[in-house]
């Protein structure tokens, strides 16, 4: 969420035509996504972000007209259950994003503190208060309305978000499949670090989409902050060098932290990792990937990244391996 928020701001920031900020605020049914997406319409045409597969949005071009004409915000109600094959009524509120100089100031300084916060939209499906509401991002206890406009009269829902800090994936390696997963990871919106040893030749500019490159050894590796949005990949090809960068991370548990290899590699490293530190924490044993990736019957360096992403994405968000079609209940259930 945090990555498709900032693409929206810093584009509206350097618009130089008036900007529609456009939030899904309800949902009765079922959807492509669900409420908290948003997006973002110049008064140009241009389009930044989408809150569907792509069958809604020229109908929010539509219905922002007014909104850049008289600034005044706009529930749109979207039925889908005859036109898209989601069976839903999406609720879209339109407003004006016309924020201050202070509030770009803020969500920088919020998103690279990696310290998550709220964002409250206002709204009201009943027609004769649709044509009222507005969002609020509240930073450290701050708040900050998008629109000078925005009218938050009684009666109104308030569609409540909190918004995480940017998931990040820390590469240890540098290797052809470290840069195919690096380019997977970052087009996905993770922030991507590709950590190497120092004497490695590489540079940043061979990680398309890495945010960081780290040439550094396994004693500063081990003070890098690792998060609850945090997932590490260890795959330097070399035994002895992914040992060391395991092991110094020994006292700290990320969100996922995966080991490339086969699973006689894995069960030798962590024999050693006992040996080496006999108090280590089973906890942190335990969390341990390997081989990292789930089956997919993965081949190609292209296709091994795809296997490790979807194992992170279904250990961050505590999933069980299984078919859709197998699933009983909603995709988003």
């Amino acid at each position: 969420m945090l990555h498709e928020l900032k693409n929206i701001i810093q584009t509206a920031k350097q618009a130089k035509t008036k900007t529609v900020f456009v939030s899904v605020v309800a949902l009765d049914g079922s959807s492509y996504r669900r409420p908290g997406v948003r997006m973002s319409i110049q008064e140009d045409g241009t389009i930044v972000g989408a809150v569907s597969g792509g069958c809604v949005e020229k109908e929010i071009l539509r219905q922002a007209q007014s909104v850049f004409k008289d600034a005044v915000p706009k529930l749109m109600v979207y039925d889908g259950r005859y036109r898209l094959g989601c069976e839903g009524i999406l609720y879209i509120l339109i407003e004006l994003f016309e924020p201050s100089d202070d509030f770009f100031i803020a969500f920088e300084k919020q998103w690279k503190s990696r310290t998550s916060f709220d964002i409250q939209t206002h709204f009201s499906k009943e027609e004769t208060h649709q044509s009222k509401g507005g969002s609020t991002f509240i930073f450290s206890n701050t708040s900050y309305a998008l629109s000078s406009h925005v009218n938050l009269d009684d009666p109104l829902d308030v569609f409540h978000q909190n918004i995480k800090a940017g998931f990040q994936l820390l590469i240890v390696g540098s290797e052809h499949d470290a840069v195919q997963l690096c380019k997977y990871a970052s087009q996905t919106g993770w922030e991507v670090t590709i950590v190497a040893p120092p004497d490695d030749p590489k540079s940043i500019d061979n990680f398309p989409g890495a945010s960081k490159y780290l040439g550094i050894d396994e004693t500063m590796f081990s003070r890098e902050e690792m998060d609850d949005q945090t997932a590490v990949v260890i795959m330097t090809h070399s035994f002895a060098k992914d040992l060391k960068y395991l092991g110094s991370i020994r006292e700290k548990i990320p969100k996922y932290l995966g080991l490339l290899g086969p699973s006689r590699r894995r069960d030798k490293m962590i024999n050693e990792l006992f040996e080496y530190y006999p108090d280590i924490d089973e906890r942190f044993i335990e969390s341990i990937h390997g081989p990292a990736g789930i089956n997919i019957g993965a081949e190609t360096p292209q296709e091994i990244a795809i296997s490790i992403m979807s194992e992170i994405l279904t250990v961050i968000r505590g999933k069980e391996l299984m078919l859709l079609k197998d699933k009983t209940r909603g995709i988003h259930q």
